[in-house]
């Protein structure tokens, strides 16, 4: 049966990540299994930042808020993709997948500024560390992070209500694990060479300008870093600034490729297999390159541990 017939007129059809095979089962408990680590990791962030005061600084209130973006976006796109794949039924509504671009447009785009927050408090903590507790307050990293939310919701807003006016009048198969705006423009019989334009303006403000301003602060980082006498600092310095470098390139890299495209450009392979890096990986790496590996997260995570099991040596 053609996947047109799966569902009512007003339904998309998500073709998915997996068909029914062997090897799909295996990919899909990896999946599974990968949604599990996520949710975990970041639900466990957000706990230990809560409940240490050591951990009540402006770097980890954002963290906190990285988590809490990275747990509500798996949690609209994979818990769908499971299901899918578990009952065989991959029809979505019009309303459900607008919710779905609407969520993923807010944490995307939210998730991109709260980065460049987060680089800016790293800048201001090593190259200017006298200046630290007046630049980087409790009121400007509230801030920061409140408008991290209203920015990426109100582009989400713009956009999804955009994308959904436009008249689907070819097939509703979407070649993608979750509704997306640039596979659902495939689907439009009308123009949209004009919202295009608006979506790479978009893209340049979310994506290119804080990816810009996220590759000067560590440069910065670098430059301070070397002045230091301390070989030990050094290496350390080096060590996390490569690692946060190599999660921000995961993340902005193929979201800058899908969504500075035009549509005539796009693969239905090629958008899924980029979409996994900033949907799926990237949501599971965050805890570990910004939070799990750093000690005052280690030692809150110790004393948690001694206080729920104090008989334990």
């Amino acid at each position: 049966m053609r996947p047109d017939n799966l569902s009512t007129n007003t339904d998309f059809i998500l073709l998915g990540l997996f068909s029914f095979s062997h090897s799909s089962v295996v990919f899909f408990s990896f999946l599974f299994g990968l949604f599990i680590v996520t949710l975990t990791e970041n639900t466990l962030m957000i706990l230990l930042i809560h409940r240490d005061l050591r951990l009540h600084t402006p770097m980890y209130f954002l963290l906190s808020h990285l988590s809490f973006m990275d747990i509500l976006h798996v949690s609209n796109i994979i818990p769908k993709v499971i299901a899918d794949f578990l009952s065989g039924h991959r029809a979505i509504s019009f309303a459900g997948c607008g919710i779905q671009v609407f969520l993923s447009l807010t944490l995307l785009g939210g998730e991109c500024l709260l980065l460049d927050a987060m680089s800016c408090d790293h800048y201001v903590a090593i190259c200017h560390p006298l200046r630290y507790p007046v630049i980087m307050s409790e009121r400007v990293s509230v801030l920061m992070a409140a408008g991290c939310w209203l920015v990426g919701t109100l582009n989400a807003m713009v956009h999804t209500g955009l994308v959904l006016h436009f008249p689907f009048c070819r097939s509703r198969a979407m070649d993608h694990f979750f509704c997306e705006v640039p596979a659902m423009l495939k689907l439009s019989c009308a123009d949209t060479s004009h919202y295009e334009r608006g979506v790479y303006v978009s893209g340049i403000i979310f994506l290119q300008i804080p990816f810009l301003m996220i590759s000067v602060s560590y440069v910065q980082i670098l430059l301070t870093v070397l002045k230091m006498k301390s070989s030990e600092a050094q290496k350390k310095s080096f060590s996390t600034c490569s690692f946060h470098m190599v999660v921000v390139i995961m993340y902005y890299g193929p979201f800058i490729f899908t969504y500075m495209r035009p549509k005539s450009y796009h693969t239905p392979g090629q958008d899924k297999f980029l979409a996994i890096f900033y949907t799926i990986v990237t949501p599971t790496l965050n805890p570990v390159i910004y939070s799990f590996r750093n000690k005052d997260v280690l030692t809150a995570m110790k004393n948690v541990l001694r206080s729920s099991f104090p008989n334990r040596k």
